[in-house]
């Protein structure tokens, strides 16, 4: 039930064995692809709210923006705009600007 939470992302979680303290459940538990994301609590739901809790701002924190780049003629090498040259004219500069430059 709680496991599907961390699938989605497939992330494991390893529990511990529960372990009693003043008679009272103690769950443990960790991710296996994250180990420095831990987790402790009297019940099964809480130490998965741990877990999820610690993976939200370790997501947000790592969190790579998408840098929508155009890949324009100026981005390749000289060898490259001739290898894929197929007769258009590319934007700023013409064949005879790369002639120049070698």
């Amino acid at each position: 039930m709680y496991e599907d939470i961390f699938a989605e992302v497939q992330l494991t979680v390893v529990e511990q064995p529960i372990e009693w303290v003043n008679e009272r459940p103690l769950y443990r538990g960790h991710i296996k692809e994250l180990p420095f994301i831990t987790g402790a609590g009297p019940s099964k739901k809480e130490l998965y709210r741990q877990l999820a809790e610690q993976y939200q701002e370790y997501a947000a924190l790592n969190q790579v923006e998408d840098k929508d780049e155009e890949m324009t003629s100026s981005l390749l090498t000289a060898d490259q705009l001739l290898k894929y040259y197929d007769g258009e004219t590319f934007d700023g500069f013409s064949l005879g600007d790369l002639l120049k430059d070698d």
